[in-house]
């Protein structure tokens, strides 16, 4: 590919690709070129904020033109992206904004019915950095804000095109491009620090296996915040000239309605997608789906099989990956149903893979540098030798395709992501009459795992336990079971014996 930071592929696709369309969201649809020149003016409107190289600018938006422009505009201006996660309540979005020094936010004025900056500005936390807040309207038309912006008001002012084209021209391959937070075992979320070669090595390596190329197009439900839907959706669409669908809320009848109108060929996402579209009895025609990616959750051999069969797909692939290092493990084009189900392929992206005890380590080029403000648990997470140790246990067969088996920390998958137990339970024990806690995730048909809450306490319902819950966690994360025992099962050193729960 030979463009080793984002401002580079983005220059270089529209010189690659031109007039071949890039983007459809709603009404709009950008070519390359045009690709290039938002971004050129987005850029231009951060620095004119006084948004500097190395700064971070966080993105709290749903899977839209807006969050493309603005994560490439904020890249090509030399700045840090910090995507935030949709789900996220007030207060752990405000963690983020913290934690990351951001100089710049750009968020929903209103997505799902809430005004996310007012909700942010609701908990009174100080926020002094945060110098300039975009505030895109994206269900009702602009109503302004003291102390923000509306989208078309923050491109109105940008630096010249030359000192734009300087900034881009500065980025190096080896700068941090991204901080992309994960849920910490320890409840509070840790940022995981990229650099531009490193994503832009792990889309070529996720475009190669898929063997994406410019006549695909390609539907984006995995959230953009996420390194699927960032790295594997935005990035290797640049690199190989494919067509971006985003989709900001998954609605199998408005998915299946892209599918048909937009002829879409690429299509990635958690099995619970694919088993939503196997249920709609009036599909119509899905004849242009080439290519689904998967995991993140098991993945009967059944279910491979019927989205050849029933859905048209002539690749099923499954993957592994985690955001310290993105995308590790891919089956290939070729490989049978039950290796692809039984399996989350074998080693991609320069990425060496054992497993040692039962965890699965992995090494290579693309593991993060570290997670930001966190020596220790970088250490922790990397050891001398640079392997990161990924807390996953799991299985190499003679050919190198991995199978994971369970996860050293008791983390499970509700709806494709990964909910963490400490920190469901660090909320829980701040419920009064709450005396012991423990989370586990158990099996439910729809989402693969949900949580089960089992409480030891007095004086409570289930409907007080899941309302507390509610306030302060993403939905995903909220337990949709409660059990109230008498005293929770622990070993001799007082860790509670979770496998006795599940």
């Amino acid at each position: 590919m030979g463009q080793t930071t984002i401002p580079a592929v983005v220059r270089d696709a529209a010189a690659k690709f031109g007039s071949s369309e890039v983007l459809v969201d709603g009404g709009v649809r950008l070519d390359f070129r045009q690709l290039l020149e938002r971004v050129q003016a987005v850029a231009g409107a951060f620095a004119a904020r006084g948004v500097l190289p190395g700064d971070r600018v966080a993105i709290n938006l749903p899977n839209t033109h807006h969050w493309v422009l603005s994560a490439l505009g904020a890249l090509y201006a030399g700045a840090v992206l910090v995507p935030v996660n949709t789900r996220f309540t007030a207060a752990e979005t405000v963690d983020l904004l913290v934690r990351s020094r951001a100089k710049a936010l750009v968020v929903a004025a209103d997505f799902l019915g809430t005004d996310r900056f007012a909700a942010i500005k609701a908990t009174g936390a100080a926020l002094p950095g945060l110098g300039t807040v975009v505030r895109v309207p994206l269900e009702q038309p602009h109503s302004p804000v003291e102390g923000t912006l509306g989208w078309d008001e923050f491109l109105a002012e940008r630096v010249p095109a030359a000192d734009v084209e300087a900034r881009a021209d500065a980025v190096q391959p080896g700068d941090v491009s991204d901080i992309l937070f994960t849920s910490g075992t320890t409840g509070r979320s840790k940022g995981v620090l990229s650099s531009h070669r490193q994503v832009v090595d792990v889309a070529a390596a996720w475009a190669e296996c898929g063997r994406v190329t410019a006549d695909d197009r390609y539907l984006v439900i995995n959230p953009f915040f996420h390194s699927f839907g960032y790295k594997a959706g935005i990035v290797v669409a640049l690199l190989t000239g494919a067509t971006l669908v985003p989709q900001a809320v998954f609605d199998v009848r408005a998915t299946l309605a892209t599918i048909r109108r937009e002829r879409i060929s690429v299509l990635p996402g958690a099995p619970t997608i694919f088993q939503a579209l196997l249920q709609e009895a009036d599909r119509g025609d899905t004849s242009s789906l080439r290519l689904a990616v998967t995991g993140a959750a098991t993945v009967p051999a059944s279910l491979v099989r019927r989205m050849r069969a029933e859905l048209g797909f002539d690749t099923v692939l499954t993957a592994y990956g985690l955001t310290e290092a993105v995308v590790v493990t891919m089956c290939r084009p070729g490989d049978d149903a039950e290796l692809v189900a039984r399996t989350s392929g074998r080693a991609t992206a320069g990425f060496e893979v054992e497993v040692r005890g039962s965890e699965v380590v992995v090494r290579g080029p693309n593991v993060m540098f570290g997670y930001l403000d966190d020596p220790e648990a970088t250490a922790q997470a990397i050891d001398e030798q640079g392997w990161l140790h990924t807390g996953d246990v799991g299985e190499l067969d003679d050919a190198g395709y991995l199978t994971l088996t369970g996860r050293l920390k008791d983390m499970y998958i509700c709806g494709g992501f990964n909910v963490y137990p400490a920190e469901v339970e660090h909320v829980l024990t701040e419920l009064d009459g709450v005396r012991d806690v423990a989370v586990v995730g158990v099996p439910d048909e729809r989402l693969g795992e949900v949580g089960k809450a089992f409480v030891v306490g007095a004086g409570l319902t289930t409907e007080q336990v899941i309302g507390f819950c509610r306030e302060r966690l993403a939905n995903y994360k909220v337990p949709r079971l409660v059990e109230f025992v008498d005293e929770l099962p622990r070993n001799a050193s007082g860790k509670v014996l979770k496998r006795q729960l599940r």
